[in-house]
């Protein structure tokens, strides 16, 4: 039975503790969080044994194993770096940290510990799995082009946006972050992270003044981003995210090699969720379905805290690992730099 703490107890920690509950093999013992009263209040609703207002009394207790982090990136890497050298295992949030260069400074402390990222929610679907083993396989032959587009036009305004969501001082950027990581997530570990990134062109655009309103004050990240990135292994990715705009809603995720086009479908559907295009010799292409099935009904916040407490025990590889991670973090500071430049990075 591991221990596992929880540092920080806003929204989505909720979904964590409701996932830890399902588990036999861990539990929550302990919540943190500098507003006591919210602590209070959570150990209260959850039937935690303990709170606290100091991380470092979670990092002291030998009795805890593990830690998630559930706040906002800019608070995160230094809690992730003084959980390792206690010899915490360590779940963050998502995106992973702020840059690449403070994913490389929480792995090389690491050691042994596992390190797992929140951006692996989508790879916990059957669906994802499935992908995963279609593309082992070699069947589409070499890679061409991994595809996003998931634009959706403005719905009601929030009522009280998030401060962190669009701050880069809070989060690192906007929504190439905030969906960016889940997108780039799903798609580079259905090809197993095994992709060096070369070059990258990428635009940003924040939020236009007609929705305003959608944003909180203050807020300097983008609500808009499109970006080429070319990897070594001869495939190019084409990204285009986009939020409280008008344009129509797109969402889809495709890739393509020499013999075929595997379409996904990352969010929870209800049929035909990969479906592959093939060559016919009498019509030019083909479809048919790799996996189906209705996964409308599933969790994905569940399978988070499941597979990071799984790993630990069985000691393999979380679905994405930090140094999985650090693969989304380097092409999100190449995709910035490039946006803020207006020029290709070149990447080292």
């Amino acid at each position: 039975m591991l221990n596992v703490a929880l540092i920080g107890c806003g929204v989505i920690a909720q979904f964590h503790l409701r996932g830890l509950a399902k588990l036999a093999t861990a539990r929550a013992t302990a919540v943190c969080d500098v507003r006591a009263d919210v602590a209070r209040q959570t150990a209260a609703e959850f039937g935690v044994p303990h709170w606290t207002v100091n991380a470092s009394e979670i990092f002291a207790d030998p009795a805890i194993d593990a830690v998630i982090l559930a706040l906002p990136a800019n608070l995160r890497t230094a809690l992730a770096i003084e959980a390792f050298r206690h010899g915490k295992h360590v779940l963050t949030e998502k995106p992973v940290a702020m840059n690449a260069a403070e994913v490389r400074a929480m792995l090389a402390v690491q050691g042994d510990r596992t390190g797992a990222v929140c951006s692996s929610r989508f790879h916990n679907f059957e669906s994802a799995r499935a992908a995963r083993e279609f593309l082992r396989t070699g069947a589409l032959g070499p890679l061409r082009t991994i595809t996003c587009r998931g634009v959706n036009p403005a719905g009601p305004p929030f009522k009280n946006p998030p401060a962190w969501r669009l701050r880069r001082d809070l989060n690192g950027g906007g929504i190439f972050v905030n969906w960016g990581c889940y997108d780039l997530d799903y798609l580079f570990g259905l090809l197993d992270f095994k992709l060096t990134p070369q070059v990258a062109l990428a635009r940003t655009w924040q939020v236009a003044p007609q929705y305003a309103a959608y944003a909180a004050p203050g807020s300097d990240g983008e609500t808009h981003v499109a970006a080429l990135v070319t990897f070594a292994e001869g495939c190019v990715l084409n990204y285009e995210r986009a939020e409280f705009s008008t344009l129509p809603p797109d969402n889809h995720w495709q890739i393509t090699g020499e013999r075929g086009t595997l379409t996904l479908q990352m969010l929870k559907a209800k049929s035909a969720n990969i479906v592959l295009t093939e060559p016919d010799a009498g019509k030019g292409t083909r479809t048919r379905v790799i996996w189906e099935g209705d996964e409308s009904v599933l969790n994905e916040h569940d399978g988070v805290p499941a597979d990071f407490v799984d790993a630990i025990l069985q000691k393999r590889k979380p679905l994405t690992s930090l140094q999985d991670s650090l693969l989304f973090a380097r092409v999100a500071d190449a995709v910035y730099a490039s946006a803020a430049s207006g020029k290709p990075v070149i990447f080292d």
